[in-house]
């Protein structure tokens, strides 16, 4: 064990006085594995980022929840845009309906908005979400209150003129969220007093989730009569209960809103069920290719990078024959030689690699900062740079490393 250790130490050893010794030439050897980790960890962290973000934005609209819609959120080249405008919009009067008969159900809600302008005396904000909800809306998408309270039952059966805001809209009119709290706000003229302040949400990947931070959340029954229910995105939102799968749920809901519309077996249906679980599975296959390229691509720079390497060991071989014939003749076996050269090349890409993951480190740190956008270094992802520059030096260095063990000592000592 104590043998393996010193072998370990002395290799490493090795490679920071042949870094040392010669740096140009070590420089634009490694050069290519710095390159290719910075390639294929570059693109791994930026499409893992890229990936849970967008997943982040995507469970924000709720988990196992299915979305009664008159669109297909599908999209794509072939939409039939005129198809999906001539259905009808989802309507209140048929939350009651799946309430009552999808028992695969634990909560439902309708909500409708849109944008708008308030104001507060000569405060103006524009282009605020306003949002009108029913009272199990909270239970599917979660809204935490960080000061004051929620729209309670009685308000929300009531449609009374109360409201919760968004931390950034409370700022914005009062200079904190505390002043907020219990003072009154106009939206197209009509006074709206304000309940609580919703916690600070931040920024959400591609304007993904209900953006609460500039929003105002009232009673649906209050907010009908500031908004044309039919134009404000009416939505049915269900959320399935914990041991109930999307499909199952989307069949019961299916087979009632046939029923409630009154669609005859021949007659397609005139809504879409939107599963948010399945825009997750879709993204999968996307990233993948994703990922795929990045590894083409860096896989090109390690193949320079692996080439470079197996040169300096080829010289560091060369120069250092005597003493490896030294070494040998004086009881060094041939295995100790071969691991000595092996742990050495694998060193010296370790240290290309480590210049390569500090290149990508810069870099997420460059576009959180000037794009807003978060962007990691998992450890899986450092342990997979390292386990790479490992494999790549024991390639660059096999057949060097064999040459070193095979030598003669005798033949070696004479050629000092």
């Amino acid at each position: 064990m104590f043998r393996i250790v010193d072998i370990t130490i002395s290799s490493f050893k090795m490679a920071l006085l042949e870094l040392w010794k010669n740096k140009l030439r070590t420089f634009l050897s490694l050069f290519g594995v710095t390159i290719g980790i910075f390639c294929i960890i570059g693109v791994l962290a930026t499409v893992q980022s890229l990936e849970r973000n967008i997943q982040t934005a995507i469970e924000a609209l709720g988990t196992n929840t299915v979305y009664v819609d008159k669109w297909e959120w599908s999209g794509g080249p072939d939409y039939p845009h005129w198809k999906f405008a001539k259905r009808p919009a989802p309507r209140y009067s048929e939350l009651a309906a799946i309430k009552k008969r999808t028992t695969a159900a634990s909560h439902s809600a309708f909500i409708i908005f849109s944008s708008s302008s308030i104001d507060v005396g000569d405060q103006m904000l524009k282009n605020i979400v306003i949002y009108g909800i029913t009272p199990e809306y909270p239970d599917i998408q979660p809204m935490e209150i960080g000061l004051g309270r929620m729209i309670t039952d009685s308000e929300f059966e009531a449609g009374n003129n109360t409201a919760v805001i968004g931390d950034e809209v409370a700022i914005l009119l009062f200079g904190t969220a505390e002043r907020a709290i219990g003072k009154q706000i106009a939206i197209k003229g009509r006074k709206v007093s304000i309940a609580g302040v919703i916690k600070k949400q931040g920024t959400q990947a591609f304007g993904g989730g209900w953006n609460f931070d500039k929003s105002v959340v009232l009673p649906y029954k209050y907010s009908r009569t500031l908004m044309d229910e039919t134009r404000a995105n009416p939505l049915l939102m269900v959320k399935g209960q914990d041991h109930i799968s999307g499909q199952v749920l989307k069949d019961e809901l299916t087979g009632v809103m046939r029923s409630v519309r009154k669609l005859s077996p021949a007659e397609e249906n005139n809504f879409s069920l939107n599963d948010v679980s399945d825009f997750s599975s879709r993204l999968r296959p996307a990233f993948a290719s994703i990922n795929i390229g990045g590894w083409a691509i860096g896989a090109l720079a390690f193949i320079v990078g692996i080439f470079g390497v197996a040169n300096i060991m080829f010289v560091t071989v060369k120069e250092r024959t005597p003493q490896i014939g030294l070494k040998k003749a004086i009881g060094a076996k041939s295995h100790v030689i071969l691991v000595e050269f092996l742990l050495e090349s694998a060193f010296l890409c370790i240290i290309g690699g480590m210049i390569g993951l500090f290149l990508v480190f810069l870099l997420t740190k460059i576009i959180t900062i000037v794009f807003d956008f978060p962007v990691f270094l998992s450890p899986g992802i450092i342990m997979l740079a390292i386990f790479i520059c490992i494999v790549a030096g024991m390639v660059a260095g096999i057949v060097p490393a064999m040459r070193a063990a095979k030598l003669d000592p005798v033949v070696a000592i004479r050629s000092q």
